[in-house]
């Protein structure tokens, strides 16, 4: 339908995953990737979803082969850290809103995009029972405040500066990330 706006979402995957000691991305939840989990949140939401690689990224394009919507994206400097893996997905995006998100932040459910989108604001952050959490949702009006940060910054500090919106959802979901071997099991447990 025409006027509709184009919602893009860029995942954040480029990590040496070193805590856990293994690529994480390519860890299943169910019978599916940690990777493919993460998107799956997203994908009925978003015209079109980047995903920011770095370490080992063959094996993550490898892994999101044939995803409708999904573009692989190399970051060649994500040694400098995730901010630089934020800045090089902002830098294709086109589209109306977008959000950002970890890729080892696998079991958001779908209903947290769509609470976020329904707050007109620049930033909008989910928080569950008082603690804020992922993803971000963003108006691409702050696409060139975030590209013009020094690689060293970092993605919350940015958000920070500009000022964000927050929505309660009713989904412990929002922060559950996978750092350790230990929160992958968590994971799997809780997915199960």
């Amino acid at each position: 339908m025409a006027g509709e706006p184009y919602i893009e979402g860029v995942i954040l995957a480029a990590g040496a995953s070193s805590r856990a000691g293994t690529f994480k991305p390519a860890l299943l939840i169910g019978n599916r990737s940690m990777i493919v989990r993460c998107i799956e949140g997203m994908e009925e939401i978003c015209d079109r979803i980047i995903v920011v690689g770095g370490n080992e990224f063959d094996r993550l394009r490898s892994l999101l082969e044939g995803i409708p919507k999904v573009e692989c994206l190399e970051n060649s400097s994500w040694q400098k850290g995730m901010f630089t893996s934020v800045k090089a997905g902002l830098s294709l995006l086109k589209g109306d809103r977008f959000f950002v998100i970890p890729g080892d932040i696998p079991l958001v459910p779908s209903s947290v995009y769509r609470a976020l989108l329904e707050i007109e604001a620049e930033i909008v952050i989910p928080s569950f029972q008082g603690r804020n959490g992922h993803p971000v949702c963003c108006s691409r009006a702050v696409i060139p405040r975030i590209l013009c940060e020094p690689d060293e910054s970092s993605f919350r500090d940015v958000i920070r500066a500009i000022g964000f919106h927050t929505v309660h959802v009713d989904a412990e979901e929002i922060l559950i990330d996978v750092d350790t071997l230990e929160d992958y099991e968590f994971v799997r447990r809780r997915f199960a």
